[in-house]
């Protein structure tokens, strides 16, 4: 199995910052995309941030030029930089994954048991 965990949220005031990881560990061959979602209570969970194994980032709309997304290959390791924290980012972060594992012939994808990101003064 591959097992993936998050680390690094809890409260902040508004104008803050955050650095979330997501660790992933396991019967791990190849990691393709990775990628941060965020689910608010009574809405869906949405696409914050993902990256490619060759570094290419995308972001929601809503969080461009506050939060950078970057991973560490040699680590199976992701990391979400939040900086400038609104109310509105507050939510439950899940990492996921797209992991190939050892002795598998096909990707799936994985997910993170999620963390807590509460932005109130």
């Amino acid at each position: 199995q591959v097992q993936l965990v998050e680390s690094g949220g809890g409260l902040v005031q508004p104008g803050g910052s955050l650095r979330l990881s997501c660790a992933a560990s396991g019967n791990i061959f190849s990691i393709n995309a990775m990628g941060w979602y965020r689910q608010a209570p009574g809405k869906q969970r949405e696409l914050v941030a993902d990256i490619t194994s060759s570094g290419r980032t995308n972001y929601a709309d809503s969080v461009k030029g506050r939060f950078t997304i970057s991973r560490d290959n040699a680590k199976n390791t992701m990391y979400l930089q939040m900086n400038s924290l609104k109310p509105e980012d507050t939510a439950v972060y899940y990492c996921n994954t797209v992991a190939r594992r050892s002795g598998s012939t096909s990707y799936r994808s994985y997910w993170g048991q999620g963390t807590q990101v509460t932005v109130s003064s």
